[in-house]
């Protein structure tokens, strides 16, 4: 049974010259625990709060990788007793455990690459169906149930802020808030246009049809993050909420939909039993949207915010999804592809996320040393 490689303190840093080469990691963490015992920490409430969120990221950070060694150890030991004793089932177990820390170490090094000043944050997702009428909203839906899979795999709960549906089948919008750690971090890679290729269930001819849909992704925002909005640069409209509810949720304009007039940015909610509820609700979602505008402004090796909203159709995909006449997903950014798209759609994301991640990451550091 050949040997994986050891751990040592230089492997440990996942990313070189990034968030978490290991020796400075340690050194500040010590750092910032020795300032957690300061008496006057809290004399500056948002500044402790901001440490403390660091000092929990990075201990976190930390503990993983030990988390990892102290596994491999083991299994390593376990295997190395049950080739002594000649016992195959023992091995294939001790096979089984090395591939399942490969895989966590694989994650964890992705992780370190989420060093955005929201990436640690809960995410909005916004799915919007194209042109197509209801092939287009059936696609919508898929996409739904894609991220909300992948959500669940990973720990992460997911709540339904806003939904239109369908004429006949799928949705023609709808709004979640993925809640868990790094959710924005992995999400942010997700937004632009998919495409599917695919044989219509809704054609009677079984003819081949392409339909478009847009994910867009942006951060919740921290409470302790301040964006000035004037109101008066803010139309807010109510409407009939739609979808299940009770009586008074179907039957008065409790919906609250938000449009910030300079950019054009518009937010809706309708998950809150009153008015009140959504309304708060929406500006917080408008909040979050104002302060990923000035994220991306701050990242120059991102695309700008208007070329990825721009028309859901051709000439503008992230990634196509073909499911007729051969399977295939493929990121048309990172060329990265499978042929088990029922997996994808099954919430299996996770090599795309983190490719166009590395991407990212890589773009980023590119612009930062040309400059």
């Amino acid at each position: 049974m050949s040997r994986p490689p050891r751990l040592t303190s230089s492997s440990r840093s996942t990313c070189s010259g990034g968030v978490f080469d290991w020796e400075p990691s340690l050194r500040k963490l010590d750092e910032l625990n020795a300032r957690v015992e300061d008496p006057t920490l809290w004399d500056d409430a948002t500044a402790a709060q901001a440490l403390m969120r660091e000092r929990t990221r990075l201990a976190s950070a930390v503990e993983a990788v030990k988390s990892l060694e102290r596994d491999l150890a083991d299994a390593l030991g376990y295997a190395e007793m049950a080739d002594e004793d000649g016992d195959e089932a023992a091995l294939e177990e001790a096979r089984v455990q090395l591939r399942a820390i490969k895989e966590r170490g694989g994650r964890a090094e992705l992780e370190a690459l989420l060093s955005g000043e929201a990436d640690g944050n809960d995410a909005f997702v916004e799915i919007n169906s194209g042109a197509g009428g209801t092939e287009s909203c059936d696609w919508a839906g898929m996409l739904l149930r894609m991220y909300t899979r992948w959500a669940q795999a990973h720990g992460m709960a997911v709540d339904f802020l806003e939904e239109t549906s369908g004429d006949q089948a799928g949705i023609k919008s709808v709004t979640l808030q993925v809640k868990g750690p790094n959710a924005y971090g992995w999400l942010k890679t997700e937004g632009g246009v998919h495409r599917l290729v695919r044989i219509s269930p809704f054609d009677s001819a079984a003819k081949r049809h392409t339909s478009f849909a847009s994910v867009w992704v942006y951060p919740v925002v921290d409470d302790d993050i301040v964006i000035d909005i004037n109101p008066a640069d803010v139309r807010t409209d109510t409407y009939r909420a739609s979808g299940a509810g009770g009586q008074h949720i179907n039957k008065t304009d409790s919906a609250v939909r938000l449009t910030h007039i300079p950019t054009g940015v518009a937010v809706a909610c309708q998950a809150g039993r009153s008015q009140h509820q959504n309304r708060e609700e929406a500006w917080k979602m408008l909040r979050a949207r104002l302060y990923e505008l000035e994220l991306q402004k701050r990242e120059a090796a991102q695309q700008a915010l208007e070329d990825q909203k721009t028309d859901i159709g051709w000439g503008h995909q992230i990634r196509s999804y073909v499911l007729q006449p051969y399977q295939m997903v493929k990121d048309l950014r990172t060329d990265v592809e499978t042929s088990d798209s029922q997996g994808v759609l099954d919430g299996d994301l996770d090599q795309f996320m983190g490719a166009a991640l590395a991407q990212r990451v890589g773009a980023t550091r590119d612009a930062k040393d040309e400059a």
